[in-house]
């Protein structure tokens, strides 16, 4: 059994918890007759070249330690900022707060977080809507235009909450004022069609005030033609219209939703963040049937609509996009960029109703992206549903707005560039709760077991969030797909589990690699999701934890033995045969010829250095040392000591050097992996062969030296590109501090730094803990500021601007597994 955090463990005491959270309680009450105290204080920086407006930043009471609404206020060293409590993901209870904040380009700001002394207005006016209205006091008739269904005659209209309509309704039945939900933000309105059209539409507004209620009171065609407050823009038929989904059938596009029911629900309507969901029961499309979610939000300041799908069960037929009027241009965003980039569809032109210029678009990650399908009615692109989920923007603009109009399709292009750069790089966020804070202060008056606790709550709250999902046929939660034979889920995650297991002789992280990794090996050794010929050294990097699980199953389990001999035979035939650059260093992958990676140190050269050691009486070890000195000779930078992320020794690759072939940037996990790399495999090479160890040693050492060097002079941690900190956009980056921070204690632990770098362990582990690490309301915690993945090629051209444009996360392996390791390296530091 994992613990409960919140009751009696063995380092912090229940009692003090509970003072804490008593004094804490205390303080919050007293904020109605005293100063209010700071909940948080969070630093915001603007990653890009312009100004950000009104940009919204959202945080769970969960990561804000606090539990249920409170009435909170947010402000900067000038004035209180607008603050909304929402229901974020629609369920029906409120579960955060969004903040809007402005910043120039390269920006920062601290904002501060407390509880309000008194109930205040959040926000100065209302700057989003979602509503729906329906007719009542009338009565159902039967309809004029289509006698198998039924209109209503007389009533008032009314707003409700949440309207399901009757099977007799139909398009033009009189009873939903503009025939469906609303949306609308101070820079546009759109609405949805509630029944099988499924018709997204432009209601352009010439004002920012809230608009919806005043549509359609007196009739459908009211709206067609302008009014004081705008009109309907779009015709748009049966086709996508402005941003819409629907399906590829028959080579065709099918924008009808042919539900059983449809349920429209208003989840927010705020001041500065509005949504509304539609459920839609029993679709039928071609043999298939399934039911869809989808929840669309805007928030104030922006023309977007973030549209959210999730379905009951796969299907490969999605499509996303606008209508496809005469007169009009496609536009696309760049494909050539990263997965979880951004890019666009778009169309321009004389396609709005008063003969005027709009522009329509749907914005999205060229991960879920598959192609471009042709079709008479809609400008559409094929999409992938990941985890039967889809999520994508839409937006209008139109060249009669008041607020800086756009009036050619170079303008919309340009904007467009700028809202997918908004979405590929959020604003950077650096959040210090008051809650975290109270409890390291407890945690640390007991310092000598310290980081064995950080190291076992962290274990602990992902075991309840998601290790276990990594099974064979799980799910990869944040690659959003069936699991892979991976290095972090299945690999460095089980290994350092392991580790921990054994540190605190606790089975439920030592099962956790019989679990995990050896859910992918079957009886006859074979391994589940895993293909030699593919020649992927990141592959290779799970052969540790099947090494581990060869070590610690008994002689006496001699079947269970063999299987995971065998498939360690496996990983290491993969290694004989896997391609090599003309010096004789692994190729990263077989679709990446002739490149060295650094993170590819990592993946194969300790489970070789064990596996030979174990197996082969050491008959690799030499190949395992040329590898290092391979790696040093061509990545190492002279002048920094920090090492390049790769070279491809073709020059072929858009990110080397024509004349180097190297990468150009320092980026820190990849320094990271290496560091792990030489640590972890330094211990397998015999002392009494110094040919071995000492390329390894040297490189230990100098690559120390080159880390103290280009620390956080204010945090003693390291930066996404760990020569730039101050370079706009840039980040301190827990993943590779993480691998830092083990890199140094284990190198002191196991002599091969000297004790003077102890200090350089223990205050960056420290600082680790303090920058990263969020005490979390549910009693879990979180490592925050992780790059999700970082590589070269195939759209990533391994530029300053690409590895500012991968996801930033919380709680990936990559940085969870080493923090656990470091904690266990630190301890030991502490035990002396």
């Amino acid at each position: 059994m994992t613990k409960n955090w919140l009751k009696p463990f063995s380092i912090v005491s229940a009692s003090l918890l509970m003072q804490s959270c008593m004094q804490q309680q205390t303080s919050l009450e007293q904020a109605n007759t005293e100063q209010s105290p700071s909940i948080a204080v969070l630093a915001v920086a603007n990653p890009s070249a312009f100004e950000r407006l009104s940009e919204q930043i959202y945080l769970s009471f969960n990561e804000l330690g606090i539990e249920g609404t409170h009435t909170l206020v947010v402000r900067d060293k000038k004035a209180q900022l607008p603050l909304d409590v929402i229901d974020k993901d629609g369920d029906g209870n409120e579960d955060g707060i969004v903040i809007l904040v402005s910043l120039k380009s390269g920006a920062k700001k601290e904002l501060v977080i407390s509880r309000a002394a008194a109930p205040i207005s959040r926000s100065d006016q209302k700057l989003t809507q979602a509503e729906i209205s329906r007719k009542h006091g009338g009565d159902w008739n039967t309809h004029p235009k289509k006698p198998e269904f039924k209109a209503y005659d007389g009533g008032v209209f009314e707003n409700v909450t949440q309207l399901t309509p009757p099977d007799f309704y139909t398009d033009h039945s009189n009873w939903i004022r503009y025939e469906g939900p609303g949306i609308e933000s101070d820079k546009m309105a759109y609405r949805l069609y509630l029944d099988e059209r499924n018709g997204f539409d432009v209601f352009g507004k010439t004002t920012p005030q809230p608009i919806l209620q005043r549509v359609g009171l007196d009739g459908y065609e009211s709206y067609h033609s302008m009014t004081e407050w705008g009109m309907d823009l779009l015709k748009v038929g049966d086709s996508l219209g402005a941003g819409g989904f629907g399906f590829w059938q028959n080579n065709q596009v099918q924008a009808a939703i042919p539900a059983e029911t449809r349920t429209a629900t208003i989840r927010n309507n705020t001041n500065t963040y509005s949504s509304f969901s539609i459920d839609y029961q029993n679709v039928h499309i071609g043999q298939n049937q399934l039911n869809i979610s989808a929840l669309l939000s805007m928030q104030a300041g922006s023309e977007l609509v973030h549209t959210q799908l999730a379905m009951s069960n796969a299907s490969n037929d999605f499509v996303i996009g606008t209508v496809k009027h005469p007169n009009t241009e496609l536009l696309l965003g760049d494909m050539n960029i990263p997965g979880d980039s951004f890019t666009y569809l778009a169309s321009w032109g004389p396609q709005s109703l008063d003969g005027g210029q709009l522009g329509l678009a749907v914005l999205f990650r060229k991960r879920d992206f598959n192609k471009i399908v042709d079709d008479k009615k809609s400008y559409a692109a094929h999409m992938k549903t990941r985890g039967n989920q889809l999520d994508y923007y839409f937006v209008a603009v139109w060249d009669g707005e008041t607020q800086e109009p756009i009036k050619s399709a170079d303008q919309f292009d340009a904007f467009l560039k700028r809202e997918t750069e908004k979405l590929t790089q959020p604003i950077r966020v650096r959040l210090q709760t008051s809650h975290t804070k109270e409890t390291r202060a407890q945690i640390s008056r007991q310092s000598a077991k310290a980081a064995l606790h950080w190291s076992e709550w962290m274990a602990d709250s992902e075991l309840q969030r998601k290790t276990l999902k990594y099974r064979a046929g799980g799910w990869d939660t944040n690659r959003r797909r069936v699991p892979k034979f991976e290095y972090d889920i299945v690999g460095i995650l089980p290994l350092a589990y392991a580790r921990l297991g054994a540190a605190m002789n606790n089975p439920d992280y030592t099962d956790v690699l019989e679990k995990v990794t050896g859910s992918y090996i079957r009886s006859d050794g074979s391994i589940i999701a895993y293909s030699s010929e593919n020649f992927n050294i990141d592959s290779v990097a799970p052969g540790r934890a099947v090494l581990a699980l060869y070590n610690q199953t008994q002689l006496d389990n001699q079947a269970q033995k063999k299987k995971y001999k065998l498939a360690a035979d496996q990983l290491r035939e993969q290694l004989r045969n896997h391609p090599k650059t003309r010096e004789g260093a692994f190729w990263h992958k077989k679709k990446y010829p002739g490149q060295l990676w650094l993170d590819g140190v990592y993946m194969g050269m300790p489970f070789l250095a064990e596996y030979t050691t174990l197996f082969e009486q050491g008959a690799a070890l030499h190949e395992v040392v040329q590898e290092f000195i391979l790696t040093r000779k061509y990545l190492r930078d002279e002048k920094t000591g920090l090492y390049y992320h790769a070279i491809d020794e073709t020059r072929q690759q858009e990110w080397a050097d024509p004349t180097t072939g190297l990468s150009s940037e320092f980026w820190g996990r990849g320094v990271g992996w290496l560091a792990m790399a030489l640590v972890d495999t330094l211990e397998y090479l015999p002392a009494d062969k110094p040919e071995l160890t000492t390329p390894l040693q040297d490189m230990i050492t100098e690559l120390a030296g080159a880390l103290v060097k280009y620390r956080d002079p204010d945090t003693g941690l390291w930066w996404q590109i760990m020569d730039k900190p101050n370079k706009r956009g840039n980040y301190l980056e827990s993943s590779a501090s993480a691998m830092f921070v083990y890199f140094f204690a284990k190198a002191v632990n196991r002599g091969y730094l000297p004790e003077s770098y102890t200090n350089v362990a223990t205050s960056a582990y420290d600082s680790l803990v303090k920058e990263f690490i969020t005490v979390n309301a549910d009693a879990t915690i979180s490592m925050t500021n992780q790059c999700l993945v970082a590589g070269l090629g195939f759209g990533r051209d391994g530029s300053y601007n690409y590895y500012m444009s991968e996801q930033i996360v919380a709680d990936d392996p990559k940085g969870t597994a080493p923090f656990i390791m470091a904690g266990l390296e630190v301890a030991q530091i502490q035990k002396r």
